[in-house]
């Protein structure tokens, strides 16, 4: 039964950090090198895709989406798509998806000249499912050493912790003062029944010897 809790534990813990790492914010330092956009017929990754662009009538089915193609610090590429998340999840309260294009467009740049900017998205990028995380925000930084506090994420996750925290401690509490008090009182009886029964064995045993 140890095993099973310590399993049980560490699938929800595992799926908890999963849920917040793709949700929370994340910010990457980018050279945009083009912005396009193309039609998307989400399938079985569709989960992985927000939702039209706020004021249209189009759901999950094909429409088109844009895209952010980037190059980090390290050259290495990463593309980012660019949806409205509206009122759904994450909660992000996207709406301004054309303008995020627009303002990604204007800071294209080549390597020759690069034009360094810090790109907000969640998500994640898996080439195998065509899965993309989704831009958030874009501007213009100095250069690609620049320092990024993610206060967002500090904030949220210390309001967490001690989210997590309060309940674990009134738990604790609980189960000290109602729990363990009520399976202390059912071990004595149990135990004290167990004694009672041996004692009528016993008596029973010397009765039989006694004829």
């Amino acid at each position: 039964m140890v095993y099973v809790k310590w399993v049980f534990i560490l699938l929800f813990w595992g799926f908890v950090g999963s849920v917040l790492h793709y949700t929370l914010p994340q910010h990457d330092i980018v050279r945009v090198s083009d912005t396009y956009g193309k039609r998307v017929d989400p399938g079985a990754n569709s989960w992985f895709w927000a939702q039209a662009d706020a004021g249209t009538d189009v759901t999950m089915g094909s429409r088109d989406v844009f895209f952010i193609q980037t190059r980090r610090a390290g050259d290495d590429v990463m593309v980012y798509r660019n949806e409205d998340t509206g009122w759904g999840w994450p909660p992000y309260f996207k709406f301004d998806t054309a303008n995020l294009q627009a303002e990604a467009s204007d800071l294209r740049s080549t390597a020759a000249d690069p034009q360094w900017a810090m790109l907000t998205h969640y998500g994640w990028r898996n080439e195998f499912f065509s899965i993309y995380p989704n831009a958030i925000a874009i501007r213009a930084v100095d250069g690609p050493d620049v320092t990024i506090i993610p206060w967002v994420n500090i904030i949220i996750l210390t309001l967490l912790a001690a989210f997590f925290w309060a309940i674990w401690s009134r738990w604790r509490r609980f189960k000290r003062n109602r729990i363990n008090p009520v399976l202390a009182d059912m071990s004595e009886g149990l135990e004290a029944a167990g004694d009672s029964l041996a004692e009528k064995r016993g008596r029973f045993g010397r009765w039989l010897n006694g004829r």
